[in-house]
């Protein structure tokens, strides 16, 4: 395996959204997108005691043409949105969303989040869809942690879990309409790993705390972003402390990109037609009871 170097280093700069401070790596001033991927955003919050979970976290709101993508480290999500689709996934889990043409979801504390540690930590990641494919229907799809396939590594040190692609072997049960690999990682200090991927997928790790040691690099400290070059077809890894790592590779889409709040589309036309469709109603409503 010819190992992958490091194009850059991300640092997740602290941003306030809604009054909920979270760490985002991604985009930044210098870098817009590690093509198909658009938007990290890491949270770790103590759920309100003075408001019901049903009332906390994110209300009701739109998104059509990518798919956002929720991983669940502490506590839980609550989700539901306008086309029926109503679950808690809790730690370990993921809810993997694709917008298509138009969806209104929440994403709320369970109702049991205060039994749970109080506590949710999360990365929300926007994966951008292909033109052909940003109105079809939308689909929702969520896993549990103990629904998620593992990998381990050689040393045994480092547990991972898969939900799309195929990493080492191990298959994600979630079809996702742009070609990605999809996992997290938990290593104890010590651990070493050796991950093949794709030589034409753009790929990064973000790590969520710990340190580690990047093969051709060095030292790497937690909550940054290494973004890998396309000069390899793998990564090799060792955490130095205990270190939990979110691992994306994607084949790039190569397509213009536009933006506009919750819609990303390929043109401003397009923008604007989303928003018209939201204002009257295509995408749904959503009614919390």
């Amino acid at each position: 395996m010819k190992t992958r170097t490091v194009s850059r280093l991300l640092y997740a700069q602290q941003v306030d959204m809604g009054g909920m401070p979270i760490r985002q790596p991604l985009p930044t001033q210098q870098v817009q997108q590690i093509d198909p991927f658009l938007l990290l955003h890491h949270a770790d919050v103590k759920a309100p005691t003075h408001v019901e979970p049903d009332h906390a976290g994110i209300g009701p709101h739109p998104h059509r043409g990518f798919s956002p993508v929720t991983f669940i480290f502490k506590g839980g999500v609550h989700h539901r949105d306008s086309r029926g689709n109503n679950s808690t996934i809790y730690a370990g889990g993921a809810q993997w969303m694709n917008a298509g043409m138009g969806i209104l979801h929440s994403e709320r504390p369970p109702h049991d989040i205060h039994e749970v540690g109080g506590r949710q930590e999360i990365i929300q990641l926007w994966i951008n869809t292909p033109a052909k494919h940003k109105m079809d229907q939308p689909a929702y799809f969520p896993l549990r942690s103990d629904e998620a396939p593992v990998l381990t590594s050689d040393d045994g040190n480092v547990k991972g879990k898969v939900f799309a692609g195929e990493i080492r072997g191990v298959k994600g049960p979630i079809p996702s309409q742009t070609i990605v690999n999809a996992a997290t990682l938990e290593f104890k200090s010590g651990g070493t790993i050796s991950i093949p991927l794709p030589s034409s997928h753009n790929a990064f790790v973000y790590l969520l705390d710990g340190k580690m040691k990047v093969e051709g690099f060095g030292l790497v400290d937690g909550l940054y972003l290494v973004h890998f070059k396309n000069d390899g077809d793998g990564i090799s890894l060792e955490a130095v402390e205990d270190t939990r790592v979110l691992l994306m590779s994607g084949e790039p889409l190569h397509e213009n990109v536009v933006s506009y709040g919750p819609f990303v589309m390929n043109t401003q036309t397009e923008i604007m037609e989303a928003m018209r469709d939201y204002q009257i109603g295509k995408m749904g409503a959503l009614i919390e009871n």
